[in-house]
C-alpha cells in the first residue's frame, strides 16, 4: 500500500465508492465517471500491485467472485445491453494510474460508439506500427 495511491486508499477520495469487497479486492465505482461511463466501474486489489501480471492466484480469484457479483448489481440497476472488459499494462496501453485495475463498462445499445468494442480502436489503419 501506497499513501498516494488513489487504489490503494479510496475512502481518501469521496467521489470514490466501494460497491463491494472481498478479501483481497475492491469493486469501486467514481461518481465523475457516470456522465459518461454510466454504470462504470473497476476491480482493484487492496495491496498494491502495479500490473495485472503481478496479482495472486487468490486475487484472480476474488477479482472473479467480484466481477460475477457487478454484472449481477449492474444488470439490475443498469439493464446494459453489453459490457466491455479489460485491463491497460503499461505506457503503451494507457495504464495512467501504477495500481492494476480492471474496467467493468456496461455498454448501451443506444450509445454512440455501441458495436465498437475494445479492439475497434487498435486495428484501425492510422495505428499500424511503422517499420
Amino acid at each position: 500500500m501506497t499513501k498516494e495511491c488513489i487504489f490503494c486508499n479510496p475512502k481518501k477520495d469521496s467521489h470514490q465508492n466501494i460497491i463491494f469487497e472481498n478479501e483481497s479486492c475492491y469493486f469501486l465505482q467514481h461518481d465523475k465517471q457516470q456522465d459518461v461511463l454510466e454504470g462504470s466501474g473497476v476491480i482493484v486489489p487492496k495491496a498494491h500491485r502495479i500490473t495485472t501480471f503481478d496479482l495472486t492466484k487468490q486475487e484472480w480469484m476474488d477479482t472473479y467472485d467480484l466481477l460475477q457479483k457487478a454484472r449481477a448489481y449492474l444488470s439490475d440497476r443498469h439493464k446494459p445491453d453489453g459490457f466491455t472488459l479489460g485491463w491497460n499494462v503499461g505506457e503503451a496501453s494507457n495504464q495512467t494510474i501504477l495500481h492494476s485495475h480492471f474496467h467493468v463498462i456496461p455498454r448501451y445499445n443506444d450509445e454512440p460508439y455501441a458495436g465498437k468494442g475494445l479492439r475497434h480502436w487498435l486495428k484501425q489503419p492510422e495505428n499500424k506500427r511503422k517499420k
